[in-house]
């Protein structure tokens, strides 16, 4: 369960800061910042369901290592009990014939004695027969484990100068993270870069048009909504919208077409930037149920009525 909500977290993650920067990109600072704050709760979220599977881990092994620590010590317990205890005689003495009276004869130690000669005798025959044909295994065997021997200094002076084991695979991994460390950093640093031009206000070659018109539909929800406030939440959009732009608005109305069309008459033209930053603005409305959306955008030459 917790690797499943690992995944659904990764791609909200990855869905909400590729969001903000689409948004970034198109001036709307509204959604772009609910996008971050969504972006820092996903982040949050998966830290703690990190930091949750760590604990659990961390909490089982202690629990395996008490569990061990129960058992070991049952097991010492259980043993000093018996080195404490009495020790069990079953059936009286092990040599009651000890015990017996002195007056009664008994061949068992000569027999002993006698069986010790014989299998003494035995012993050394095996030994001498073995060592006279064990000599050639011997030799066999030796040459088998020649192989594995360690080779001699004399004739390899120079295995000083050989690298340590797993020096290699040290410098191996030390070059891949130091590759994929420097690639991870161009590439944020080349996305704040980019996303820095992108959002950056500067100052651009004038419009030789004469002026820029704008037409936005206005979307109302709500079964209360009449002309009138379809008209109020246009005014109220486009007059907060006046100073988006590089150049400010102070001179452009917003008429009203019908059917929730507006179209407002921008002068002087506004250059390509401007254009992106008062769409962003206008389609980026915080009004209570009311939505704006930018149907065109155009120049109007000095000729044109």
């Amino acid at each position: 369960m917790r690797k499943i909500a690992f995944v659904f977290g990764s791609l909200a993650a990855v869905g909400a800061g590729s969001y903000l920067v689409v948004y970034l990109y198109r001036w709307q600072w509204q959604r772009a910042l609910l996008c971050g704050v969504l972006l820092v709760v996903v982040e949050v979220l998966l830290l703690g369901l990190v930091l949750v599977g760590r604990l659990a881990r961390i909490e089982e092994r202690v629990r395996d290592s008490d569990r061990r620590q129960r058992e070991l010590a049952a097991r010492q317990e259980d043993v000093l009990a018996r080195l404490r205890g009495e020790p069990e005689l079953s059936g009286g003495g092990r040599f009651r014939w000890l015990e017996d009276p002195a007056e009664r004869t008994y061949v068992f130690v000569p027999v002993l004695m006698v069986t010790g000669v014989l299998l003494s005798g035995l012993a050394w025959l095996v030994q001498r027969i073995a060592s006279a044909t064990g000599r050639p295994a011997e030799r066999r065997l030796a040459g088998r484990l020649a192989i594995l021997a360690a080779p001699d200094p004399a004739a390899h002076d120079d295995l000083d100068d050989l690298p340590p084991p797993g020096a290699g695979a040290s410098r191996g991994r030390i070059a891949g993270v130091t590759a994929v460390g420097v690639l991870g950093a161009a590439l944020v640093g080349a996305l704040v870069v980019g996303l820095a031009d992108l959002t950056q206000t500067r100052d651009e070659d004038a419009n030789d048009s004469a002026a820029t018109s704008v037409v936005v539909q206005v979307d109302m929800r709500g079964t209360d909504m009449t002309a009138g406030r379809r008209s109020l939440a246009a005014q109220q959009v486009w007059e907060r919208c006046r100073d988006s732009t590089a150049v400010p608005l102070s001179h452009a109305a917003l008429g009203d077409l019908g059917d929730g069309l507006y179209a407002g008459v921008v002068r002087p033209a506004l250059t390509d930037h401007d254009r992106l930053r008062l769409r962003g603005c206008l389609e980026d409305a915080t009004l209570e149920r009311a939505h704006l959306t930018v149907v065109g955008i155009g120049d109007a030459d000095k000729d044109d009525d």
